[in-house]
Parts: structure tokens; C-alpha cells; sequence
């Protein structure tokens, strides 16, 4: 009477392994996801209410791109998050400092996006964000059945990251060079395409590959996987849309 029926059981209860010849609990790696996508889950709520606030108060949009001392803020928020993370790769196990510093790197990276956001229409930022959440969570959806049939993706992870070698080089061109509105949206198009691939990478490692005490660094994976995601198609459709 007390023998677990593993047959009956849904898929979250962890009674089932996430992919073939899987050695570890199910149950602790269920327990491990849930808690990556609750602290993504924050982030993107903070995300949200950072960036909204920034769009909708004038002023701060304002201060930031017409003053001295606004656009020096404004490069300290971008570098912030890049700084932020040399602390948190040797505080990542240790709470509750890692957890503070992961509240800086979304909150500055957060109002960054929100100034890069500030002088787009409604309608565009609109349409990125519906795509945004349709992508990840179809991707995300896919990455779980795939891993369900024996598909593994961790070869792509050398084409990801030369695929980012070239566009990084692309946007330097862009930004010394400018070639125009269609350049703009080749770069957003390649971009999409290779965070989409790095969004399929990034669930198959959480699924397979991170430990239990990477929690920071797979939630800020993935969490970088979206906001690019959402950036590089808010740079399409505000292409299209000039």
C-alpha cells in the first residue's frame, strides 16, 4: 500500500527522469528547475517594473540623454552588471551577499534597458515583449521534450559562442560604421536567432548539466537569454517600424 505508483504520476512530481539514463534524483533536479525559474521569474518581474517606470517618467529618460552627468550615469549602468558579475563568481555560493549582488546586476541591467527603451513607441516594445514570451516559453517547452527523447544540445555551445564573436564585431562596425535601417535589422535577426539558440543550450544544461549550487549563474543565463532575446527583436521591429 505505500509503493509509489510511477505510472500515474505527472510529470513535475519527479517520479519520471527528464531525459534517458538519467543517474541523479529526479525529485532534487525537479526541486533544482523550480527554484531557477522562480528566481527568473523575479527578475523579470523587476525587470518590468524598472524599465516601465523609467519609460513612463519622462524626466529620467530626459536627465539621461541630455546631460553630462546623465550620460555618464548611463555608461556606468551598462558596465555595472559586467562589474557585478567579478564578485558574484567568487560569492555565488554564499548567502545572503549572492543574492544581493544578483539584485544589483538586475536592477542596473534593468534600467539600462529601460533608457534603451525610453524613445521607442509603445506598439514596438509591445510586439517585442508578445514575441519575447512566445519564443522562450515555446523553446523552453521544446528544450524539455526534446531532452525527454535522448536530444542533446551541448554541441552548440562552441557555434554560440563564435556565432557572439561575430555579432559583437558586427554591432562595433555598426556603431563606427553605421550602414543604415537594413543593416540594423540583419544584426536584430541574427541576434534573435542566435539567443533562441543559446535559450535552447542554456534549459539543456539546467536540465542536465548544473550543479545544485549553480543556481545564481544558471538563473543569470538565462535571464541574459531573454533580455537579448527581447533586445535584439526590439531592434527588428524598430527598424521596420522607422
Amino acid at each position: 500500500m505505500w509503493s509509489r505508483q510511477y505510472g500515474k504520476s505527472d510529470v513535475e512530481s519527479g517520479a519520471r527522469p527528464l531525459y534517458p539514463m538519467m543517474l541523479e534524483s529526479p525529485e532534487l533536479r525537479w526541486a533544482f528547475i523550480r527554484k531557477i525559474y522562480s528566481i527568473l521569474s523575479l527578475q523579470l518581474l523587476a525587470t518590468i517594473a524598472v524599465a516601465t517606470t523609467v519609460v513612463s517618467v519622462r524626466p529620467i529618460a530626459h536627465f539621461f540623454s541630455t546631460t553630462t552627468t546623465g550620460l555618464a550615469l548611463y555608461i556606468v549602468l551598462i558596465i555595472t552588471p559586467f562589474i557585478i558579475l567579478c564578485p558574484l563568481y567568487y560569492y555565488h555560493q554564499r548567502h545572503p551577499v549572492n543574492y544581493f549582488l544578483l539584485g544589483i546586476f538586475t536592477i542596473t541591467l534593468a534600467f539600462a534597458i529601460g533608457l534603451t527603451c525610453a524613445y521607442t513607441s509603445g506598439k514596438v516594445i509591445l510586439e517585442a515583449v508578445i514575441l519575447t514570451a512566445v519564443v522562450v516559453v515555446s523553446l523552453t517547452l521544446y528544450t524539455f521534450w526534446a531532452a525527454k527523447r535522448g536530444h542533446d544540445f551541448n554541441f552548440l555551445g562552441p557555434f554560440l559562442f563564435g556565432a557572439v564573436l561575430v555579432l559583437i564585431v558586427f554591432s562595433m562596425i555598426q556603431i563606427l560604421f553605421p550602414l543604415g535601417r537594413t543593416s540594423l535589422m540583419v544584426y536584430g535577426c541574427l541576434a534573435s536567432i542566435i539567443f533562441c539558440g543559446y535559450i535552447i543550450y542554456d534549459t539543456d544544461n539546467l536540465i542536465k548539466r548544473y550543479s545544485y549550487d549553480e543556481y545564481i549563474w544558471a538563473s543569470i543565463s538565462l535571464y541574459l537569454d531573454v533580455v537579448n532575446l527581447f533586445l535584439a527583436l526590439l531592434t527588428v521591429f524598430r527598424a521596420a517600424d522607422s
